[in-house]
């Protein structure tokens, strides 16, 4: 088996392509950590979640500005006008109340002094049949549960991916395992050939091969640590830490499937459920679209001062009313609106289909990755006793002179492969068994 198959396996064992990595600061500083307590501390302090969150807060807050539908609207004006204007001077006198008989004086009527006016006012207005915003209210109250949904949707993502970033932490660490392993046995080798080839029994060639493959051991094994620094950092991200920590997980990996588990994906997993509630609100902004034909009533109220002088509250007066509205034509413009958002519910239900096939076949390939994983598991775990039996009979027979320096390192090569194909099927089929618990975990109520 080549170094070039070996690197592959190496590869492969990665879940990142450590190889390719470049120089990276030493890191001096470590923490040990469990996979429940990251992932509540990224519940609290993720950024993506936190969005989501906020993102729900402001569908609630818009939904609550809703309340104006039933609510009454008060406002309280106080306003000073002064004019010569003969219509405004003489309404001015009216409204104070001071009207006299002198005042119909024609000159005095068609030429006024400056006549000024101060003026508070109390106004109510009070909706009482809008059927058009009842129909928007329940839209927005719709939206809000949208973003609900989408809020559970990213928490429960959230903790999948700390799942799979403290899973790429641990087979960093068992391919760094490995990979020590696999140097200790080189190093042996090393010292063995170096010794036979003291006494002249071997040839300075195999002490050269196996000095390359401690060598070629210790550059794999320098790589893996790096992947150990990369899988820290990219569980710091999640964790909204700051880079720079070696994390080690405490605790065991184990994810086992729920008892509920089956082939198909629930119909109330929070993503699509959100899905729906689109489609729903969507199809009440077409009916409050449609209401919008209807007539409208609404109740109104007014009650004010009026007086000469700047603090004076000399006249009061008032008036209310109801007032029944219809908009009989707008030129057209709720139709076409009507017509755009029935077209935009039909875009989102034909997403909703795409996506619950989508989810479908996710899940469909996650059932079959974990069954290969299983049965990889056992059969690597098969190949790497197999593997420590062969290289400890060429050892043995390696120091009895039966074979040469090439069969004992290609055992010792044979093994870090095994080592590092086990540690992947782990790594497979435990991802498999979070990725099917995150694609097949229902919502909470609303």
């Amino acid at each position: 088996m080549t170094k070039k198959y070996f690197v592959y396996f190496f590869s492969l064992g990665l879940t990142y392509a450590i190889g390719c990595v470049l120089p990276v600061k030493a890191q001096d500083k470590t923490e040990r950590i469990t996979i429940d307590s990251a992932v509540l501390y990224a519940l609290a302090h993720n950024r993506q979640a936190a969005i989501a969150k906020l993102d729900e807060k402001i569908a609630t807050a818009n939904y609550r500005q809703t309340d104006a539908v039933f609510l009454p609207e008060v406002s309280v004006s106080y306003s000073a006008f002064t004019t010569n204007d003969p219509l405004s001077s003489f309404g001015f006198k009216l409204e104070q109340q001071v009207i006299t008989a002198n005042d119909f004086n024609p000159a005095l009527l068609n030429h006024p002094d400056r006549t000024s006016n101060y003026n508070a006012s109390l106004t109510v207005k009070q909706p009482l049949i809008n059927p058009d915003m009842w129909y928007a209210r329940k839209g927005a109250k719709l939206q809000a549960d949208r973003y609900g949904y989408t809020a559970q949707r990213t928490r429960q993502y959230l903790v999948f991916q700390v799942q799979q970033a403290c899973m790429q932490l641990q087979l960093a660490y068992d391919v760094t395992k490995v990979l020590e392993q696999g140097r200790h046995t080189a190093l042996d080798a090393y010292r063995f050939a170096n010794d036979r080839y003291q006494q002249g029994l071997l040839q300075k060639s195999d002490v050269l091969n196996a000095r390359v493959q401690v060598n070629n051991m210790e550059s794999d094994l320098a790589k893996a640590k790096s992947g150990i620094s990369n899988a820290s950092d990219n569980l710091a991200i999640l964790l909204g830490r700051p880079s720079g920590v070696v994390y080690q997980i405490t605790d065991s990996l184990i994810i086992s499937l729920p008892d509920s588990a089956n082939s198909l994906v629930p119909q109330q997993r929070a993503d699509l459920a959100a899905m729906q509630k689109a489609i729903d609100a969507s199809g009440m902004m077409i009916r409050s679209g449609k209401m919008g034909y209807l007539p409208k009533l609404n109740a109104f109220g007014n009650y004010q001062y009026n007086d000469s002088r700047i603090a004076g509250f000399g006249a009061n007066s008032y008036f209310a009313g109801i007032q029944l509205s219809w908009d009989i034509f707008n030129g057209n413009r709720t139709h076409r609106q009507i017509e755009a958002q029935t077209l935009e519910k039909d875009k989102l239900i034909a997403q909703f289909a795409q996506q619950k096939e989508q989810a479908q076949l996710e899940l469909n390939k996650a059932l079959r990755d974990l069954s290969d994983a299983n049965i990889a598991l056992i059969l690597q775990r098969s190949a790497v006793d197999q593997s420590a039996d062969a290289l400890r009979i060429m050892q043995n027979r390696y120091s009895q002179g039966l074979v040469n320096t090439t069969d004992v390192l290609a055992a010792q090569t044979q093994l870090a492969q095994r080592g590092l194909a086990l540690a992947q099927a782990k790594f497979s089929a435990q991802i498999a068994v979070a990725y099917i618990n995150l694609l097949t975990t229902t919502a909470n109520p609303q």
